[in-house]
Order: structure tokens, then C-alpha cells, then sequence
């Protein structure tokens, strides 16, 4: 193998490497997806409700449903 020849073939590896990182810079979307965390919202207790057994209740008297104003806000997603 010549040295021109050694050359060329370096400078070709070199581009097509550029081209690839290139592709990536552009499209901007990793090799992998990313995990994103799920998160559970936690509603604030209230001992009076949610720990309450009646005799006249046989399961807990829980309150047929719950005011959503007591719910945090839900956070703004970046995508």
C-alpha cells in the first residue's frame, strides 16, 4: 500500500465518520430512548377519612370521591 493510497483511505474514514456525527447532531435522537421516570402523586392524608372503621361500616368509610383541589398540580412535561 502506497502512502497516498493510506492517506486517502484515512481522510475517507474520517469523513464518513463526520457524516455520521453529522446525521446525529441534525436529527438530535439518541442511539437508545431514554428512560423517563414515572412518578406517583402522593394526595396529603386525611387521618379522619382514610384510617376511619365505623361498626356500621364492615370496609372503611371512605368518601365517594375526593376534591381534586387538594391535588398538587401536575408538572409541565418538556416534550
Amino acid at each position: 500500500m502506497q502512502p497516498g493510497e493510506f492517506i486517502a483511505n484515512l481522510f475517507a474514514a474520517l469523513l464518513l465518520a463526520a457524516v455520521i456525527a453529522g446525521i446525529f447532531l441534525v436529527f438530535g435522537r439518541p442511539l437508545w430512548p431514554q428512560r423517563h421516570a414515572q412518578m406517583v402523586i402522593l394526595l396529603p392524608l386525611d387521618p379522619a377519612t382514610t384510617g376511619s372503621v365505623r361498626k356500621v361500616c364492615f370496609e372503611p368509610c371512605l368518601p365517594p370521591r375526593f376534591d381534586l383541589k387538594l391535588a398538587p398540580q401536575r408538572p409541565l412535561s418538556n416534550s
